[in-house]
């Protein structure tokens, strides 16, 4: 533990912070561009064997950057994309970036420091930050976004210049330090701890914007929202913001651990794709005799048809997404992680007028109206299972592995659990099981 650390750590003032000095190198989880094709040829592409901690030079901080000692970061579906070097090596997003000269080519290193989550405490900010100063306590969100391009003052999402930190940037969360711009900070939630706090902001601000935003499916009270994948993070988000927004939430899992874990989220419906036989089709009829049996079910339990399918699941399920949503109703995307081709009969969109609705991360603001939900306590983390630094390759190889509920938090320089609440108060009157409903279901 260094001395800035040590300091962080006992609560010091922001003068005291300001005035430590920082240290040369930090630890952090990172890839190496020399391993680029290590998993040519090979079926299991082994994140654990890609991920390396170690060492890693402290980089410069431009005017509109913050530095913040990272408390806890999260994994993210991307830290297994950038760990398999697939669909493209992370590498090839830092040249291009780097290419932009001025600050932008620190981030083309031989190294990529990856992870798009964290918590922690601003340590340094620049010269052109004015919202921000040594010692407060963040959250971090995901989009790094250039604030000189036009499209970004409509939606930040529009804007060609977005990018994702610690995937299509360096210096990510999965680290004792982070690098961001000063407009990918928001004040954490104070009755959370560093590791719940870490695993909010991206997938619940993308389940925000793909489900209530009028960016997405603008879902209204009654409203039955079909959720794929509903116990991971994504899926866990949406199900509390569809109860929260007066939904219908029904939920599709593949166990029946994860349908506990639907339960204590409070899902309204729940579906087990093996009792109904749902699995990847590969024909358009096997396509639309799974839409015909998902529907019977959910009309059976809910007595219509959902006017919402939430789908990040992608090839196994879009058609099938298309199909069961009712006439008018909205299919609303925001990944493929089972596979980027989608395949849909096209008469149950055009005949029925529905809509499918790309989606992609969240802007700030619609990612400060979802922390603000979690700090009026509206929606709590869905935290599973915690790590340490030194076992990143396991907590990302979990998520690779789809043996994980809702979010794997990573502790980075925070000592132990349950550190960083600073409304005590709060934290009493919500229950600390109610924030913590997947803890102890694995």
């Amino acid at each position: 533990m260094d001395s800035l650390t040590e300091t962080l750590l006992s609560g010091a003032s922001a003068e005291v912070v300001a005035q430590e000095e920082l240290p040369d190198q930090y630890t952090a989880a990172f890839l190496r561009a020399e391993d680029v094709g290590m998993f040519d040829g090979v079926r299991d592409k082994d994140v654990r064997k890609s991920i390396r901690v170690g060492r890693v030079p402290m980089p410069e901080l431009a005017p509109d950057e913050v530095l913040v000692a990272v408390m806890a970061s999260a994994i993210n579906y991307n830290t297994v994309w950038s760990a398999t070097f697939e669909p493209v090596p992370t590498f090839q997003f830092l040249r291009r970036y780097g290419r932009e000269g001025g600050p932008a080519a620190r981030h083309d290193r031989p190294y990529h420091v990856i992870g798009s989550d964290a918590s922690g405490i601003v340590v340094r900010a620049g010269a052109g930050v004015q919202r921000w100063r040594p010692g407060d306590h963040v959250v971090l969100t995901c989009i790094q976004v250039d604030d000189h391009e036009p499209a970004t003052h409509a939606d930040a999402m529009l804007g060609a210049g977005q990018r994702a930190w610690g995937y299509e940037t360096n210096f990510g969360g999965l680290a004792h330090y982070a690098v961001v711009k000063a407009s990918q900070v928001l004040p954490k939630p104070a009755h959370l701890t560093w590791e719940e706090a870490a695993g909010v902001l991206l997938t619940a601000a993308t389940s925000y914007r793909m489900l209530i935003s009028d960016k997405g499916a603008r879902i209204k009270l009654g409203d039955v929202v079909l959720i794929w994948g509903a116990t991971g993070g994504l899926g866990a988000f949406a199900v509390q913001l569809v109860k929260q927004a007066g939904g219908v939430s029904v939920g599709v899992v593949g166990s029946e651990t994860k349908a506990k874990a639907l339960q204590a989220l409070g899902c309204d419906v729940i579906v087990n794709r093996a009792d109904v036989g749902l699995g990847e089709a590969t024909t358009p009829e096997q396509v639309i005799e799974q839409g015909k049996r998902l529907g019977r079910i959910i009309r059976k339990e809910v007595g219509e048809d959902p006017h919402v399918a939430f789908d990040y699941v992608g090839r196994a399920t879009f058609g099938i997404s298309v199909f069961v949503v009712r006439r008018g109703g909205t299919v609303v995307t925001c990944g493929s992680s089972t596979g980027y081709i989608h395949e849909y009969d096209n008469r149950y969109l055009w005949m029925n007028s529905k809509r499918i609705v790309g989606s992609h991360a969240a802007n700030l603001q619609e990612q400060a109206e979802l922390n603000r939900l979690v700090s009026l306590g509206k929606i709590s983390p869905v935290l599973s299972s915690v790590y340490s630094l030194d076992e990143v390759g396991e907590a990302a190889r979990l998520v690779q592995t789809n043996r994980h509920l809702g979010k794997v938090a990573v502790l980075c320089q925070a000592p132990r659990e349950g550190l960083g609440v600073t409304d005590p108060a709060r934290r009493e009157k919500l229950g600390a099981a109610a924030l913590n409903p997947l803890r102890g279901l694995l």
